[in-house]
């Protein structure tokens, strides 16, 4: 008989070491659940309680506006499986509770291949479907299959294919359903069991590039291949793909043990190509990314360091130094702070642009 252990609920649970912000906010009710009884149990006191529901990941992604009403549930839920693989592919599931990196490195030390390039992306598996996490020319959406969650109202298991889940760039139907509307509780991704490699993002390539031509002894054969962009598997590997995604990460980005921040605070803005080229024709060095369809996406870095933004400081808020979407808090701020902070960038960008630029984190908090 396996036993069942209840989930420990507290009130007036501090939040200011659970998210990486570290903004100082409490829950009036917390529990962190790491199993399907857990959250039944968790659900059922909210019931009761008459109380609302927040869910609460690894609090990479969120800014705490304020104190919590109601019952945060931090998801715990562990364990990665092999649910089948062919010659060529692996479907695996991971919890919703595990670390996204350390299960991206588990995966690569396994030979599974596809979420290299997603390396060091903080936060948990289970945020990872909600966001459509991306990152140099990868998204979550390349190689998901599924997930599995409990709708929060009635308590029941609900399957979202990868059709349902209608991804879109750092887009889901997560974020278009009501808030907390569903507790995920595994996702499952198809990974391949063949060393293919996607290099063709610029500022990924470039580093490959100069790490390879770094290590290599000089031989003309390589320098040729890369100079001529021909570098293949045997060239780079998804293991190094990994490594100098990682070197490019913690070069950019701030660690937030170090210097609290939600890593790219800002989306990058896709435009109508017209509204691009006209931007282009004012500033040489803007960077523009095709996207199909007559669209442009490009760097909302850019426009934040064009506009003089890139490490100016308000009180202890303010833009880094090295990266001009990463927003930072030295210590003794509030969420409306950093959020103040972020309107006046908003406001000034689309006064000098004409874009409108968009908040990638959650805003949580009263």
């Amino acid at each position: 008989m396996v036993e069942i252990k209840f989930v420990d609920i507290t009130p007036n649970h501090s939040l200011d070491g659970l998210n990486t912000m570290a903004l100082p906010a409490r829950a009036e009710y917390f529990c962190r659940v790491v199993s399907l009884e857990n959250i039944q149990q968790a659900l059922a006191f909210a019931r009761n309680q008459k109380l609302s529901i927040t869910l609460l990941g690894g609090g990479s992604n969120i800014i705490l506006a304020g104190n919590l009403p109601g019952l945060v549930i931090q998801v715990g839920l562990s364990g990665v499986n092999i649910e089948s693989q062919s010659e060529n592919t692996v479907w695996v599931t991971a919890g919703a509770g595990e670390v996204w990196h350390d299960f991206v490195i588990s995966m690569l030390d396994k030979k599974y291949y596809g979420l290299e390039n997603l390396s060091l992306i903080p936060g948990l598996v289970g945020a990872a479907p909600v966001q459509n996490i991306g990152a140099y020319g990868v998204e979550l959406s390349d190689c998901f299959i599924a997930l599995e969650a409990i709708e929060i109202a009635t308590g029941e298991a609900v399957h979202f294919s990868r059709q349902d889940c209608q991804f879109a760039y750092r887009h889901s139907i997560f974020k278009e359903a009501p808030r907390d509307s569903y507790l995920i509780t595994s996702v499952t991704l198809e990974l391949q069991r063949l060393p293919t490699v996607e290099i063709s993002y610029p500022a990924l390539r470039t580093a490959l590039e100069s790490r390879l031509l770094a290590n290599n002894d000089g031989s003309d054969l390589t320098k040729e291949l890369v100079s001529l962009e021909l570098v293949s598997p045997e060239l780079v590997s998804p293991e190094l793909v990994s490594e100098v995604v990682c070197n490019i990460r913690r070069e950019k980005l701030p660690d937030p043990d170090r210097e609290p921040n939600v890593g790219s605070f800002f989306k990058n803005p896709v435009l109508s190509r017209a509204q691009a080229e006209l931007l282009a024709d004012q500033y040489e060095d803007l960077v523009m990314y095709e996207q199909g369809d007559e669209q442009v996406k490009i760097p909302a870095a850019w426009l934040i360091e064009r506009a003089g933004w890139k490490g100016v400081n308000v009180g202890t808020c303010g833009v880094h130094s090295q990266h001009a979407l990463v927003l930072t808090h030295s210590g003794g701020a509030r969420g409306s702070d950093i959020l103040l902070l972020a309107e006046q960038i908003v406001a000034d960008i689309k006064q000098r642009f004409n874009i409108e630029l968009e908040m990638e984190p959650r805003v949580i908090g009263t």
